[in-house]
This record gives structure tokens, sequence and C-alpha cells, in this order.
């Protein structure tokens, strides 16, 4: 075969190795852009607390309609929690109802709240937990902390900050 028999250009294969390359670069950027946004707006790198903030979102609205069974259940990631409630014998229902009504620190009844930001907290790349910040009743901050591993809600985080 001599450079005179060459086979004819077929654009096909340099068409697709050029979209390839194009929608890597984009992949890319846009993987960037999402990362960047997420820490930015507040919620993770990547958005990876959004999850825990639902789940505050949940717990709050739980809350508001004075649902304690159900928030209790959320607060201890168990839904079934009624089933077995001698699990949780050292931090019972009323216990857990006195807590957010009684003793509470915010002074009124829970009547709206926002979930405001979040950060990760703990070791490792993306934390052993989240920590939410919730504004409530308006003006009240109150600092939530999602653990990972278990999906259990802890109040008070055992760290706050500013924002």
């Amino acid at each position: 075969m001599s450079l005179l028999d060459a086979p004819a250009y077929d654009p096909t294969a340099d068409n697709r190795k050029r979209n390839i390359i194009i929608a890597a670069i984009a992949t890319i950027f846009l993987l960037i852009v999402l990362a960047f946004t997420g820490y930015v707006s507040g919620h993770g790198w990547l958005f990876t607390n959004l999850g825990a903030e639902h789940k505050i979102n949940r717990f709050f609205v739980a809350l508001e309609a004075k649902d304690y069974a159900t928030a209790y259940g959320i607060y201890n990631n168990d839904p079934a929690w009624q089933q077995h409630p001698q699990q949780y014998s050292g931090y019972p229902l009323q216990r857990f109802t006195e807590d957010w009504t009684t003793f509470s620190p915010i002074k009124a009844p829970i009547t709206q709240h926002h979930v405001d930001k979040s950060i990760s907290d703990g070791s490792g790349a993306l934390g052993t937990g989240v920590i939410v910040a919730v504004r409530v009743n308006g003006d009240n901050k109150v600092f939530m902390y999602v653990n990972k591993t278990d999906g259990t809600i802890t109040w008070p985080a055992p760290h706050m900050f500013e924002y």
C-alpha cells in the first residue's frame, strides 16, 4: 500500500472525538460551578447538605403542627419508634415534648421557621455530621446537628457559626 492508495478521509471519527472532548470539558466546568455554587449558597460542596436540611425542615414542620410523635421519630431517625419505645427510655417522648415546649429556649410555641444555612462538621472530606442553622419564629437562631452515620438529630449542635 502506497501513499497514493490511502483510504478516503472520513470526518465521522474526527467529529466524534471533538464532541467527546467538548462534552468532557463542559461536564468538568459544570461540576466546578455546582461545587462552588453549593458551597457559596450555604448548602455544602455539590449541595451535599441538602438531605440534612430537608430532615431538619420536616422536623420543624412537625413541631409547628404540634405533632410531637412525628418530630420525635425524625429526631431519632426512627419513624416506627412507637413499636419499640423501650429503646428510647433514656430520652422518652414526654421529655422531648417538654424540651420543645415548656423548657424550650424559644419562649413561644414554634409557629414558623426557615432553614438558613448548613455546614459540614467533623473529620473526613465531607465531615461526620451537618450543622444546620434555622431561624425560628422570625429572629431566634437554632443550630441543629444531623449525624451522617445514623441520621439522628442532636440539639444543641456542638458548634455554632456566624452567617
